[in-house]
């Protein structure tokens, strides 16, 4: 169970009245009050409902939220499953756009310039996997939201860089230190090499993601 501390505009008995309907009938509510002697009138609900159910409600009575008061318990916030899949399908997708990125430089300069410095390398490596990642989740938005290019495009440049780069430097460095950045396609080490830095970006910034859902109801990718 988790509690919601909301403010409200629900400011007297027959406003409550208005409500009480609506929340009484939800059974994922356990228990709630509002307290309208609080300047605030806060509304503190407790039951398994997000934040996004109660505003659906309190609107459908007629009233607002006019923003979080509180958050859930800290004990609670961690262990929402549901959040957990979709922050890891959106990490998955920005690992596939960066990989694809990431590894084509990669090939790119050990074929072309091979004499190109390690920082450099690395560098540009970045670069690409943002660049790709990018362009991947605007193709995502253009055929599975209908967006036009120009919208899809502007909404992944919106999103999370954070996230990315997060990925990409966890993926980079654990390449570097298995490998020192040699990409010897023809070695079994390098491949295994090439694993573990996809599952390093993977889980590096999913917590952030997993964060950014939870509390903004926003996806980093």
């Amino acid at each position: 169970m988790k509690t919601l501390v909301l403010k409200t505009n629900i400011n007297c008995g027959s406003c409550v009245a208005k409500v009480t309907p609506f929340l009484n009938d939800n059974p994922s509510i356990q228990n709630w009050v509002i307290d309208t002697q609080n300047p605030d009138k806060i509304l503190t609900i407790n039951g398994q409902v997000s934040e996004n159910q109660i505003i659906e409600l309190i609107t459908k009575a007629g009233f607002t939220v006019k923003k979080t008061y509180d958050s859930s318990p800290n004990a609670d916030f961690w262990h929402d499953t549901t959040v957990w899949r979709k922050a890891s399908f959106n990490t998955l997708n920005c690992l596939i756009g960066c990989s694809i990125g990431d590894f084509g430089m990669i090939i790119y300069l050990q074929v072309y310039h091979h004499y190109c410095p390690m920082w450099l390398s690395m560098l540009l490596a970045i670069i690409a996997g943002l660049f790709t990642s990018i362009l991947l989740e605007t193709a995502i938005l253009y055929y599975k939201e209908k967006l036009t290019w120009t919208q899809s495009l502007q909404m992944a440049l919106g999103m999370s860089l954070i996230s990315m780069i997060a990925m990409e430097i966890a993926m980079n460095i654990t390449d570097f230190m298995l490998t020192g950045g040699k990409a010897d396609f023809h070695s079994h080490t390098y491949w295994l090499a090439f694993g573990f830095a996809l599952i390093a970006g993977f889980f590096a910034p999913l917590p952030y993601n997993y964060f950014k859902l939870k509390k903004y109801n926003k996806s980093c990718h």
